[in-house]
């Protein structure tokens, strides 16, 4: 994408009404929206994150399923989410948000108990041991997923990395979490939940062309 494009789409972020860049210093002093997405979204519907979100294919698709649920996406990279964003407003999805921060900052962005289920879509598997802090499913971000979740909340692992997968569903099985699903293929499964096999990311098509296997795993923090 060359930085005339992407500078369009920062400029069309800011006009978007959908979308929320806080400083980072914003993010960690007194975050507006903290524990009051209700009054963003004016209603109590409950709330569904993406994180990680990239062009934002599943929070607009889920955001299309279940009207009665609101979705936001969340990633540094303004550019990408800008095309869901944008697809929202065109839709007239008022059931969708995007908000631009760093994934570490999520206690920040939200108050306990307000939200409902976490979708983590593809992310990097960051596979050298060095770069442990950086998995998004480090016990650390565990902690943060926790302090958030309603109880009961859900949290969706989607990913072709084969060690993503191992090494979250080691780490699952090891600190006694509920493990409501998991598969190495999920394509192959006949009972692999709709949501999963129904909505494909863009690099997701790109690895199914590939024959890639897609693994996932949905589970409950205790």
């Amino acid at each position: 994408m060359g930085s005339k494009n992407k500078l369009k789409r920062f400029n069309e972020n800011e006009t978007f009404e959908n979308v929320i860049q806080p400083t980072r210093e914003e993010m960690t002093t007194d975050f507006k929206w903290k524990g009051k997405w209700a009054s963003f979204f004016k209603n109590d519907n409950p709330i569904t994150l993406e994180l990680g979100c990239g062009k934002g294919e599943y929070t607009i698709d889920l955001a299309r399923k279940y009207p009665d649920r609101n979705f936001i996406g969340i990633d540094i990279k303004g550019a990408r989410f800008w095309r869901g964003a944008k697809t929202a407003i065109e839709e007239g999805l008022t059931n969708v948000a995007f908000l631009r921060t760093q994934i570490e900052l999520v206690e920040d962005a939200f108050g306990a108990n307000e939200i409902d289920e976490i979708w983590i879509t593809f992310p990097d598997p960051q596979i050298k041991y060095k770069r442990t802090k950086h998995r998004m499913t480090n016990p650390d971000f565990l902690a943060s997923y926790r302090n958030i979740l309603v109880e009961g909340g859900c949290i969706n692992l989607k990913t072709d990395s084969e060690f993503m997968h191992g090494y979250t569903l080691g780490l699952l099985q090891g600190r006694g979490e509920e493990i409501i699903y998991a598969h190495h293929d999920v394509y192959t499964n006949t009972e692999a939940p709709e949501e999963v096999i129904g909505t494909q990311t863009f690099y997701e098509k790109q690895y199914l062309e590939q024959n890639k296997a897609i693994t996932y795993i949905k589970f409950r923090l205790r």
